[in-house]
């Protein structure tokens, strides 16, 4: 709609920072502008950064970047309470092995990338547990982030949109904005092949599709995963629905 705010917010120290409202919902309402946003990390916003994001009320940041990655790059917005829900990034590391190895190639990327979403829910479920709590207390506006804001958070963002009745394939649009707004640092595990960088620098659907695959596998279905996994009951999904979406 003409009258609906901008989506993706163009930060130059900063990018993929987008607004996860306006999306319609199978009952027919849509997603709060301006309450959830997702971006790469904020640790290197410049002024004029700042000053977007202190008008957009931002009020919490839910980190999802290991501890080292959080060292590197403290949050630039002194009055943002950030709530660290760390999990630890093994991709990298994995394929620096595969290339020792002789054996890295993209399809072996691709499949490093497939199995890192599988670990989401595989071993880091408590985190994502934890994120719905924090929803649940309403600290909006709140921006969800990791690293580079696409994997760790992109995940987050599908189950966010899930939870509050988005259909799927809006959700798979939503992910694959990433490949619009995301920039990869350069310098960032620079020694491996182009084509391995380019695998791990973007989304591609296959990796979403893992992540759901693990739920089905160690769950039954999404919604028992909603329920058991993230503890998310009747209740909760009232509550959230109530302070997230709008008529």
């Amino acid at each position: 709609m003409s009258d609906s705010p901008a989506r993706h917010l163009a930060l130059q120290g900063a990018s993929n920072f987008r607004d996860l409202g306006g999306y319609p919902t199978t009952d027919g309402r849509i997603t709060r502008w301006r309450h959830i946003f997702r971006s790469n990390h904020l640790g290197q916003l410049t002024a004029a950064d700042i000053e977007i994001v202190r008008a957009l009320g931002v009020r919490s940041a839910f980190d999802f970047r290991g501890l080292e990655e959080r060292a590197a790059g403290l949050c630039a917005l002194n009055e943002i309470m950030v709530h660290p829900l760390p999990i630890e990034p093994t991709v990298v590391a994995a394929l620096r092995t595969e290339l020792a190895r002789g054996k890295l190639t993209a399809p072996v990327a691709l499949e490093l990338m497939r199995e890192s979403y599988r670990n989401y829910v595989r071993h880091n479920t408590h985190c994502f547990r934890a994120l719905f709590g924090h929803l649940l207390e309403d600290r909006a506006p709140l921006v969800i982030h990791c690293t580079a804001g696409k994997d760790r958070t992109g995940f987050a963002s599908a189950l966010i949109l899930h939870a509050l009745g988005v259909p799927d394939d809006v959700i798979a649009e939503d992910y694959l904005l990433t490949k619009r707004h995301y920039r990869r640092d350069v310098s960032t595990a620079s020694d491996l092949p182009a084509d391995v960088l380019e695998a791990i620098g973007s989304v591609d659907a296959s990796y979403l599709a893992a992540a759901f695959e693990a739920v089905g596998h160690e769950y039954g279905d999404l919604e028992t995963y909603l329920r058991d996994g993230l503890k998310l009951g009747a209740a909760e999904r009232s509550a959230l629905k109530a302070r997230y979406l709008q008529s």
